[in-house]
């Protein structure tokens, strides 16, 4: 059995064309940053949960109830919600491109932050000082892990917002802070939700125990 080959014959080669779809510009920062809101989801779930097992062992020392001023703590709730509203306002100042407006509502936002974090460190200076220290109980330890990781979010949030501001300053609303804020508008609402739960689940609840 024999094979002829044509010597004359010749091969095309074969190319493949990638049809690649187009991408919007900063879509792989969005999907990154809710990526990272659902991580940090999870690590307040389990504070949360480390709450609602350990939240009731005082051993021997102060309940809720001889610790927690709920006025204190609406007034706290306030300023968050508050900041959220004003934080909105600013992203509507940012749709219509009025920059001295964007600029204005987050610094009234983060006043609004900074009353927060005022009041919840007065509360924990008060609690040391009256001997309800994180080492004092199981409650007392949960506790300030979750109300205090909560503060530190929003301490990392003004820090943050201050640096926007800078950007926003120096070279206007260019796309790229825009998508910034919108960011930084996912994390304070998120912040702001988180902090109804500690409020609801810590704070009410705890004074009902």
């Amino acid at each position: 059995m024999s094979i002829n080959v044509n010597p004359a014959q010749t091969y095309e080669p074969i190319f493949y064309v990638a049809d690649e779809h187009e991408h919007p510009e900063g879509a792989s920062t969005m999907l990154g940053f809710w990526i990272y809101l659902m991580s940090d989801c999870l690590i307040f779930a389990i504070l949360f949960a480390t709450f609602g097992v350990l939240g009731g062992n005082y051993a021997a020392g102060p309940a809720p109830k001889d610790l927690f001023d709920l006025s204190q703590a609406a007034l706290n709730t306030s300023m968050l919600l508050l900041s959220s509203i004003t934080y909105g306002f600013a992203m509507l100042s940012m749709q219509n491109s009025r920059v001295g407006a964007t600029q204005a509502w987050l610094a009234i936002t983060g006043l609004f932050g900074l009353a927060f974090l005022g009041i919840e460190i007065s509360e924990f200076a008060h609690m040391i000082h009256e001997g309800a220290t994180p080492e004092r109980s199981a409650f007392l330890s949960s506790f300030f892990t979750l109300v205090g990781t909560h503060g530190l979010h929003v301490t990392f949030g003004l820090i943050w917002m201050v640096t926007l501001m800078t950007q926003v300053w120096r070279f206007g609303l260019i796309e790229a802070n825009r998508r910034r804020l919108m960011c930084l508008s996912m994390f304070w609402h998120f912040l702001d939700v988180v902090w109804i739960g500690v409020f609801t689940f810590v704070y009410l609840m705890g004074m009902l125990r």
